[in-house]
């Protein structure tokens, strides 16, 4: 295993659709590797989920770990229903210091398969639900800033065209290595920049 490094804004990866994980990789040594290097990048920078595209990845992948549910799924299909809310705040790993409140759906899904092949299904609300939905949004090269409507969409491009990023990667990078050589890290969550929660 290794820590990978995170992909950030404008990195063209991140607005790539992916591809779908081919089924003579399930199983195999390589995508288990990728799979556990993709957790421990998350956990280094204490992140709720990361997707595939978000460490160079171009494939259907993403891994999550909030409160206590831990997977991974690849090729997953989104199902959402129920009430659109624009709550909590979301914050992303690879767009570093912004943190703004898309609508989502309150309920989602994910079906796909595991590692080996084997079918699983993830199933929350509220906050899993919303990680659920900002995951699966990178796989089809959505960044969450672009759910944003209204004000707030305004306001969003006009941080993202003014920022930056390289100054804010930087940055963000010299915080990430200070958490991964001190063995935990506080991460910039959804809501706040001092809870667990980017994706």
């Amino acid at each position: 295993m290794s820590v990978l490094s995170i992909r950030t804004v404008p990195d063209p990866v991140l607005r790539s659709q992916t591809s779908p994980v081919p089924a003579s990789r399930f199983g195999t040594a390589g995508l288990k590797r990728l799979i556990d290097s993709m957790h421990e990048t998350m956990d280094a920078v204490s992140g709720v989920g990361l997707a595939g595209p978000q460490v160079g990845i171009g494939q259907a992948i993403f891994v999550f770990h909030l409160d206590d549910r831990r997977g991974h799924v690849l090729n997953p299909v989104l199902e959402t229903w129920g009430e659109i809310t624009d709550e909590p705040r979301e914050g992303c790993l690879s767009v570093p210091e912004l943190y703004y409140t898309p609508p989502r759906a309150q309920y989602a899904k994910v079906s796909g398969v595991d590692v080996d092949g084997n079918t699983v299904d993830y199933e929350g609300e509220g906050l899993f639900a919303r990680m659920l939905q900002h995951e699966a949004d990178h796989l089809d090269g959505y960044l969450f800033v672009d759910r944003l409507i209204g004000d707030e969409f305004r306001q969003a491009r006009r941080a993202m065209a003014s920022k930056d990023f390289t100054e804010a990667t930087t940055r963000v990078n010299a915080e990430r290595s200070a958490e991964i050589s001190s063995t935990f890290g506080t991460g910039a969550a959804f809501g706040s920049p001092t809870t667990r929660g980017r994706s």
